[in-house]
C-alpha cells in the first residue's frame, strides 16, 4: 500500500486513452467519446470485483460516506453511531448532512466495539458505521445482529481495508451499504475518488441521482434527463476513474505481495514476547496493507517510535497523538469549529463529547504501533526492516 508505489504502463494506457478521445467527463459527450467509459467500465468491475449489484463512483472516500448517507436517508438529527479511532472525515461526512456523529470506544481489533455500540443507542440512532482501520475489519457477525435487533442500518466504511473479506466477503459489500476511496494514500488509487456499493437498489438510485446535481440519467440526451431530487456535484472524472480502473486489475496482485512483505515481518516480531497482535475477527481475511501490534504500555510504545525514527524505520505511528485519527486531538469537533452554522439540535446532541472520555479506546490506541506495508520493498528491504524493527524493540525492552 498504496497502490502509487507500482503506477505504471497499464495506468498510463488507460490514461492515454482518455487523452486519445477527449471527453474527460463521465457523463454525455456519447458521439466524441466513441465507446469510451472510463467510470462506467470502472463502476462494473467494481460490482464484479466487490460482489454487489451496484457500485457509484464518486469524487473522494469522504464524499462516498456523505452520499451512502444520504442515499440511506440520514439527515437532520438522526444519530449515527462511529468509532473513535477513524479518519476525520467520518465525522464530518456525518455533520455536513446535519446528523449527529455518536462516537465510541474500539476494542482490540482497532475497530468499533460492539459493546459500546449497544450502550449507545438511542431512540434517534439510525445508522451504525464501522471504519475498517489499517486493512482490517469490526465484528460484522455481532454489528449485524444488534442492527438487525434495533432496525438500524449498518453502513460499512471500508476506506483503509480494499482486499480484505469477511466470511469470504469482500468488505464494503456485507452492510446496506458499503464505502471505499481511491485517493492517491489508498491501496488501489485514481488520485482522487471513491465508491458507494450497495445490493439496494433504491439506495443505488438515491446515490446516482444525489452525486450528479440530482440527475436521473435517464435516457441518451443529458440534456432532456429530469432532476427528481435536488443533489450536488460529486463526480468523478475519466481521468481519475481510468487510473482506477487499471489499478483495481492488480488488487489481487497489491494484496498478495502485501501478504508476504507482512508475513516476513509480523514472523519476525512473533519472536518478542511482549509483542501481541490486533484481533481479526473470525472468518476475516485481512488486506495485509498494515500490521498493527500492541506493546505492554503507552511509554513503551512512544519510546519504540522515537527508536524507530532514529534508525530509520519509517511509515509507523502510535495514533495516540495523531491530529488525524484519534479522538483526543479532535478539538475542532470537541469545540465545534465549524465555517458554517450548527443547528441547535447538533450542538445539543454532541455536548457528550464535552465530558465524555474513552479510556477502553486509550488502553487499545496508547499501546498501538501500525506500520505500513509497502508494495515497493524488495525481500531483501523486508528482511532488513524486519531486524531492525526486532532490534529497536528489544532495546527499549530491556
Amino acid at each position: 500500500m498504496p497502490g502509487f508505489e507500482l503506477f505504471g504502463d497499464a495506468e498510463r494506457q488507460e490514461l492515454q486513452d482518455v487523452l486519445d478521445n477527449g471527453v474527460l467527463m463521465r457523463y454525455g459527450f456519447d458521439g466524441m467519446r466513441k465507446g469510451h467509459w472510463k467510470a462506467k467500465t470502472l463502476e462494473e468491475a467494481l460490482q464484479a470485483t466487490m460482489n454487489v449489484k451496484h457500485a457509484q463512483l464518486v469524487s473522494s472516500g469522504t464524499v462516498a460516506v456523505t452520499v451512502a448517507l444520504a442515499a440511506a436517508g440520514i439527515g437532520a438529527g438522526d444519530e449515527v453511531i462511529m468509532p473513535t479511532f477513524t479518519f476525520v472525515a467520518s465525522f464530518e461526512a456525518i455533520m455536513m448532512l446535519g446528523a449527529i456523529p455518536i462516537l465510541v470506544d474500539v476494542d482490540d481489533t482497532l475497530t468499533i466495539d460492539p459493546k459500546a455500540v449497544e450502550a449507545a443507542i438511542s431512540s434517534k440512532t439510525k445508522a451504525i458505521m464501522p471504519v475498517h482501520m489499517c486493512g482490517s475489519m469490526a465484528n460484522l457477525d455481532a454489528l449485524q445482529t444488534i442492527c438487525k435487533e434495533h432496525d438500524l442500518l449498518l453502513i460499512e466504511d471500508s476506506s483503509q481495508a480494499t482486499g480484505a473479506t469477511y466470511n469470504g466477503k469482500p468488505l464494503g459489500s456485507i452492510g446496506d451499504i458499503g464505502c471505499l476511496s481511491l485517493d492517491f494514500v489508498k491501496i488501489i488509487t485514481a488520485g482522487e475518488g471513491g465508491a458507494v456499493l450497495t445490493n439496494n437498489d433504491k439506495y443505488h438510485i438515491n446515490a446516482d441521482n444525489y452525486s450528479d446535481h440530482g440527475h436521473d440519467h435517464i435516457g441518451q440526451d443529458r440534456g432532456a434527463e429530469t432532476h427528481p431530487i435536488m443533489g450536488y456535484n460529486f463526480r468523478i472524472s475519466e481521468l481519475h476513474a481510468a487510473v482506477g480502473l487499471a489499478q483495481l486489475r492488480r488488487l489481487d496482485e497489491f494484496v498478495a505481495i502485501q501478504n508476504k512483505n507482512y508475513s516476513i515481518i509480523r514472523g519476525a516480531l512473533s519472536q518478542i514476547p511482549e509483542v501481541t497482535f490486533r484481533k481479526v475477527p473470525e472468518g476475516g481475511v485481512e488486506s495485509y496493507s498494515f500490521l498493527s501490534f500492541f506493546l505492554p504500555d503507552l511509554e513503551t510504545s512512544r519510546k519504540v517510535i522515537q527508536v524507530f525514527k532514529e534508525n530509520g524505520i519509517d511509515a509507523c505511528w502510535n495514533y495516540y497523538d495523531n491530529n488525524w485519527h484519534y479522538i483526543r486531538k479532535w478539538n475542532h469537533l470537541k469545540e465545534l469549529k465549524t465555517l458554517y452554522p450548527l443547528s441547535a439540535e447538533v450542538k445539543a446532541g454532541l455536548k457528550y463529547l464535552e465530558t465524555r472520555t474513552f479510556e477502553q479506546s486509550d488502553h487499545y490506541i496508547g499501546r498501538n504501533i501500525s506500520c505500513l506495508i509497502k508494495l515497493s520493498w524488495t525481500e531483501e528491504d523486508v528482511i532488513e526492516r524486519s531486524k531492525k524493527m526486532v532490534k529497536s524493540i528489544t532495546s527499549v525492552l530491556k
